[in-house]
């Protein structure tokens, strides 16, 4: 599943920079959230409609709107708007800061998620290639006045991924197909209101575009969030994060393969070090991923 993640999650910012060319990013993430929850109702609705063992708690009710808003509808609006000024290979390796925002987030909210020296370490020097990321050189790749705004938006976007995977972590027990298809719903409203208060009404679009939208909704973010609930429910926020070492890998090489996107020196750094950082820090997880733990 990690696998599967990290090539699927990586090649998603090359499609939504594809898709564009044919509509507003409010629109775009209002259709791509919209086709996903669709398919995961109708999932949702054949195994009879199971959520949790228990009644529903009013601060279960809350933290579900929470995930729902920041797993789903709230990133994907960022990522939309803010893909129009950067690069889909800057928005993959910014996806790599999850995994260095979750250690702390983690160290608070999830019992047993220490935050040991050799995972602050790990933290610190990838820190820094978050900050190479936003900063000096790094905002000269496309030349874009809006790519700073950008680049803050696909960052921002990183963060609301990070703390929803260690809110769904503090949830009792739940089926992840009923969570998964609850969350997307709740992202759904959220996003179709703001694409209206926003962009008014949803601009006409041509076959093509209709047709990487409704991948966008199928591959990358219901069958692909299916997966990053079963991993965050069965093995924890952190180990869920490993995912990140290839997303940004693949955003970058297909970026620059498919796209002709440029590959700037300071990119490359602060990917080096977002990956450095990670792998120290999640170097248990991946002694257990490779069976050497």
């Amino acid at each position: 599943m990690v696998g599967v993640l990290g090539l699927v999650w990586g090649a998603t910012f090359l499609v939504i920079s594809l898709a564009l060319d044919g509509i507003t990013p409010f629109w775009l993430a209002a259709a791509r959230i919209g086709f996903a929850t669709v398919l995961m109702l109708a999932i949702w609705g054949l195994r009879g409609f199971r959520l949790f063992d228990a009644p529903l708690a009013s601060r279960t009710l809350f933290n579900l709107i929470v995930i729902g808003a920041l797993s789903s509808a709230v990133p994907f609006m960022l990522l939309s708007w803010g893909l129009q000024s950067v690069t889909s290979g800057f928005a993959g390796v910014s996806m790599a800061a999850v995994a260095l925002m979750v250690l702390p987030l983690a160290h608070f909210m999830v019992p047993g998620e220490r935050l040991t020296l050799r995972k602050g370490l790990g933290f610190v020097i990838g820190f820094c290639g978050v900050v190479l990321l936003i900063g000096g050189q790094a905002f000269e790749t496309t030349g874009n006045p809006m790519e700073p705004l950008g680049r803050l938006a696909c960052l921002g976007a990183a963060g609301c991924y990070a703390l929803s995977s260690v809110q769904m972590r503090s949830l009792p027990k739940v089926d992840p197909i009923g969570l998964n298809a609850v969350t997307l719903l709740i992202g759904a409203v959220i996003v179709i209101v703001a694409a209206f208060w926003v962009e008014g009404a949803p601009p006409v679009t041509d076959r093509n575009t209709v047709l990487i939208l409704i991948f966008l909704g199928l591959v990358p973010t219901a069958g692909a969030s299916l997966l990053r609930v079963l991993l965050i429910r069965s093995a924890g926020p952190v180990f869920m994060s490993l995912v990140n070492y290839q997303v940004p890998v693949w955003s970058v090489i297909l970026g620059a393969l498919i796209l002709s996107e440029p590959l700037p020196p300071s990119l490359l750094l602060a990917l080096s070090l977002i990956l450095c950082g990670v792998a120290l820090s999640q170097y248990g997880a991946l002694r257990r991923l490779f069976g050497r733990g």
